[in-house]
């Protein structure tokens, strides 16, 4: 499948561009169609404005709420959930044609969502990628997402940091991101694009009008050993990305945020914190430690959480902001991609992946 393509959904709806048509259509002007989006995109009634719908809302467009409502519940729905003892919850989401991905709730109102069902970047430590790229996630799939999670609790902070490489997605995670910048009510700074790192995303992140922090995944110092970890990301170097988000931090403003996914053996060396230094002292931005989520079969391992602290302490002591984090749900087997595997094992397949 080609990874900018359409697929065919059970709803029409599934881009933001089409659902804004879809309420033109029906008789909202501007201002109506602002009403239900926000709605939607915060979990609240129609009624929760300052004008009652009925006194509002043109008789054309009143005769069509119920079907446009309908139709937006009909993008996502919560298929399981797995709460966490750290206070996350990881959703497993169905969407309308029946793929599913998954959106984590995560501590202190934040949220992360899906780009994409499946994964084309291949990295060797993660479960999403293991079937490849099934399809994109539509700007308005991505909305949803935060719909139900706004149903459940608060959110004021939204990462796409779930299934899927933003990077190529790029029109639909962007029309989603001017989405949350504005009627979604999330601030710019609180929005995070995560990528491998794509020339094609660092030159949009400059084009947007929503700027929103950049999460970079690095995960080594080493270009042989990114080429084997991402088998499928953009040949850049290191030295390369590091280059392009320095200078998207210096342009918005925000710290970069640097994805280090840790494993025993691979990227926990001596080495690598000598290169780390090279790479990151003096730069505006802050190195995440993530310790490795255990997957089945998989050849890696994660340090002892000893090992991980000593890391986080040397990189320090050496001048580099560094934050040791620990992925939500590690309690629940919740590494990204892993609960969706296992729902869709007992599930039956999307008509549209069958055969």
């Amino acid at each position: 499948m080609h990874p900018q393509g359409d697929h065919k959904r059970s709803t029409s709806i599934a881009r933001l561009h089409t659902l804004k048509q879809r309420l033109h259509d029906a008789g909202a002007a501007p201002l109506h169609a602002q009403r239900i989006l926000r709605a939607w995109s915060h979990a609240l009634p129609l009624e929760s404005g300052r004008r009652r719908p009925s006194t509002f809302f043109p008789a054309a467009l009143r005769a069509n709420v119920p079907t446009i409502q309908a139709e937006l519940g009909a993008l996502a729905r919560v298929h399981t959930v797995h709460p966490g003892a750290d206070g996350s919850e990881r959703l497993v989401v169905a969407l309308g044609d029946g793929h599913m991905v998954e959106s984590v709730l995560l501590p202190r109102g934040g949220l992360c969502v899906s780009s994409q069902v499946g994964c084309a970047v291949g990295c060797q430590f993660c479960m999403t990628g293991r079937d490849g790229l099934l399809r994109q996630v539509g700007s308005a799939e991505i909305i949803a997402q935060l719909s139900l999670a706004r149903a459940r609790r608060p959110v004021r902070r939204v990462v796409f940091m779930g299934m899927g490489e933003p990077a190529h997605n790029l029109d639909n995670v962007f029309e989603a991101i001017d989405f949350l910048g504005t009627v979604g009510g999330v601030g710019h700074k609180n929005i995070v694009f995560s990528t491998v790192g794509d020339p094609r995303a660092f030159e949009r992140l400059h084009d947007a009008t929503v700027k929103p922090a950049l999460a970079l995944s690095l995960h080594t110092t080493r270009a042989d050993l990114r080429r084997s970890l991402l088998p499928r990301a953009p040949d850049l170097t290191p030295q390369a990305l590091v280059d392009e988000a320095e200078r998207y931090a210096q342009a918005s403003g925000y710290p970069v945020q640097y994805q280090w996914t840790l494993l025993e053996g691979v990227n926990d060396s001596a080495e690598e914190v000598d290169g780390l230094v090279r790479l990151l002292a003096g730069k505006r931005g802050i190195l995440n430690l993530i310790p490795f989520n255990t997957l089945d079969d998989s050849p890696f391992q994660r340090p002892t959480w000893a090992r991980c602290q000593a890391l986080a302490r040397t990189l320090h002591e050496r001048g580099i902001l560094t934050k040791l984090r620990d992925s939500a749900g590690q309690d629940v087997d919740g590494g990204c991609g892993q609960l969706r595997a296992r729902a869709i094992r007992i599930a039956p397949a999307p008509a549209a992946a069958r055969g």
